[in-house]
This record gives structure tokens, sequence and C-alpha cells, in this order.
């Protein structure tokens, strides 16, 4: 509905739909009002759903939603930020109202820490000066916490809420997972202290795609307002995180990647004949950090 809300386009011109969010690459033109970039600069950006995707050879994206890539990464390393960093930064600063002035001291747990929206959040998290626990897989602590975690603990061992239920309380918690950890993860926040749950796993799709647009909106507007004032009735916020586009917050992660505070973290790089091969290892889990389309072919 947002790609073409009137019916404008011929019938069947959604397809063949384009994939991919994340991009490094060079302008190759400009709009005449567009003064910030030029043709041959190197940028990044995480362009919205309902535009086409990154894995074409060109892509067309606002000059709000570009930035200008780190100097000190290669395309590679780049295209494995912008989408996880931007999705994590929406749910920590525009949701949870996480910031550096406000985040040191904080006890933050990370839900799934090895993931890309989980390596990028310790790192971000423990620059602004958090005391960071994520839970992963045991073959992973070492991972995690040579990106800065303080806390890690196996998620793969029975009680694992009874494991973080002998921590000190929470400030905020970031869940990467979703399914049965709502039911207990917001009792490991410090209550009436302004202490935040913030899940990215939010039924919104699967209720428009079930119900459609307008019913899904509703249904799901219902559902998150039910659970706000629950929540809250206990001392604590609950919140769904959501990506958000946007350049200006891609150039605060710029000054934070020239400062070696956070790294790109890339599970595996795929040419772009083995994308089909690269959607099935996604597909299948357990990625540590991004994996990578090289559309180039030089891996530069």
């Amino acid at each position: 509905m947002r790609r073409d809300p009137l019916s404008i386009n011929p019938a069947g011109s959604e397809f063949p739909l384009i994939l991919g969010r994340d991009v490094s690459g060079v302008i190759m033109e400009s709009g005449l009002d567009v003064s910030f970039f030029k043709p041959g600069d190197k940028v990044w950006a995480a362009i919205p759903p309902w535009k086409q995707g990154t894995l074409g050879e060109f892509v067309v994206a606002s000059a709000n939603e570009v930035s200008h890539k780190p100097k000190g990464l290669s395309h590679i390393q780049a295209a494995a930020l912008p989408y996880v960093a931007l999705t994590a930064w929406s749910a920590l600063v525009n949701t949870a109202g996480l910031k550096k002035d406000n985040c040191k001291g904080k006890r933050i747990l990370i839900l799934g820490g090895s993931g890309g929206v989980g390596t990028f959040t310790i790192q971000l998290t423990k620059a602004w000066g958090a005391h960071v626990t994520t839970t992963c897989s045991q073959d992973a602590f070492s991972f995690v916490k040579d990106l800065g975690a303080d806390h890690a603990i196996d998620y793969k061992t029975p009680h694992v809420e009874q494991q973080l239920k002998t921590l000190d309380l929470f400030d905020l918690i970031l869940d990467n997972v979703g399914g049965d950890t709502e039911k207990w993860a917001l009792s490991l926040l410090r209550p009436w202290s302004g202490a935040t749950y913030v899940t990215l796993i939010t039924p919104l799709m699967l209720n428009m795609d079930r119900l459609g647009v307008p019913d899904g909106m509703l249904r799901s507007g219902v559902t998150v307002g039910t659970k706000v004032l629950k929540h809250l009735r206990n001392g604590v916020h609950y919140r769904w995180g959501f990506f958000a586009p946007s350049g200006p917050s891609l150039d605060e992660i710029v000054a934070l990647v020239d400062e070696g505070k956070i790294r790109p973290v890339v599970d595996q790089v795929f040419s772009f004949s083995e994308v089909p091969e690269a959607f099935q290892k996604l597909e299948g889990g357990h990625a540590r950090g991004k994996i990578v389309i090289d559309g180039i072919g030089s891996g530069k």
C-alpha cells in the first residue's frame, strides 16, 4: 500500500521484488536539491521497506537516509552495519530514551546478543558506559565479551530466567528473541525507576498479513496499549521497537566507528551469484553478526 497507494502502476509491476536493506556504495547521480552529497561520494545507508532493495546494481535513496561511509571501513565491512545499527539506535535512543549522557552506569540486558542487532547494541552501550549482560550460546561467550559484554549467560541452559533473577535488576532490556521471554523478562527490571523493556519481536506484520492493513494495525495498537498499561501498573515501561531509516543517526554512528568504539561484525561474505545460499544461511539462524553480499566482486 505504501509503494502504490493509488494503484497507479500497472498490474504485476511489484515483481520482481528486489530484496536487501543495507547498502554501502558510491553515489552515481544526485538530485538538484541535494547539496551535501555529490557523485563519487562513498556512502552507506539502510533504506526503508517500502523502497526497492539493495541487492541490485543501483538503488534510489533520499538524502536524509544516506550518510558518508566511515573512512576506515571497506564497503564489505560498512554494509554490515546500517540496518542493525539503525534498528538498535531506534529502539534504544528513540524508543527507550537512552543516550550518551544518561547511559553511564546503567545495567542493560540484551536477550540474543550474538546476532547483528545484539553485537551492535553491546558495543554501543559499552561505549556509553553501561554494564552489559547478554544471553547467547556458550560457544559465543568469548565472542560477546570481546565486544564488551560484562556478563554472558547461556540461553540453552534450563531455567535461564532463574539464572538472570540471581543478578541485580536491570534498567533496560532489549529483546531480540521474543517468544516466551516476555512472560518473565519484565520481572528483571528495577520497578518505579523508569526501567524499560523494548522488544523488536512484534506481531505487527503478522497481524497485517492475517487481517489486512487497517484491522492489523488496529489489533496491534490494542495489543501494545494493553501491555503498556498492564506493565506500567507494575512500575516498568513496555515498548515495541522498530527500524527507522536516518542519515543523521548514521552520522553519529560514523563518529563512534572512527573512534574505534564500534566495529562491524561479519559472519560470512557471499558473492552475488550466491544470494540464494546466503538467504538459506540467514534462515537457519545462529549467525554471529551479519551476512554480507559482495555485489562488486572486489571485496573492497
